[in-house]
């Protein structure tokens, strides 16, 4: 199973835990980054998400992020193609940097875009060819499929 995690899912761990829907979030993340070093599934990388990491001002942040990055069994280059998908979700309403991340995700043939922008994750649902979930749903649908 082939899975790209935007950057909100890396930086989950991070965010305030105070709030259970953040909590639970980023106990699904590291469930999810878990599997990732174990193998269970196969993590896409891309130019994008290296950029995105290399513009955080927190050095754990980004080093956290860039050790699971190098975990990638694959990188998806910014093709015209992809830059073209982009442009299209991005004329309907997803903004540039998200539009830039499910093209990456659509063009690898992942079997998820994993996000915890619940905002992306509804445009996505009609504008998106790959199954766009948050972390705790993705953890969900694995489970049942076993």
């Amino acid at each position: 199973m082939r899975v790209y995690l935007d950057t909100s899912v890396y930086n989950r761990p991070f965010d305030d835990q105070t709030q259970a829907k953040v909590f639970l979030e980023t106990q699904a993340v590291l469930i999810i980054l878990q599997m990732v070093e174990d193998k269970d599934i196969e993590l896409v990388s891309s130019p994008i998400l290296e950029y995105e990491n290399s513009r955080n001002s927190q050095i754990l942040q980004q080093y956290s992020m860039n050790r699971y990055l190098k975990m990638a069994t694959l990188t998806q280059p910014k093709t015209t193609t992809v830059q073209e998908r982009a442009e299209k979700l991005e004329m309907d309403g997803i903004k540039a940097l998200d539009a830039l991340h499910v093209a990456c995700a659509e063009m690898s043939k992942c079997d998820y875009f994993i996000t915890c922008d619940k905002r992306l994750i509804n445009r996505c649902q009609t504008l998106a060819i790959v199954k766009t979930v948050n972390p705790i749903d993705f953890i969900l649908e694995v489970e049942n499929e076993n």
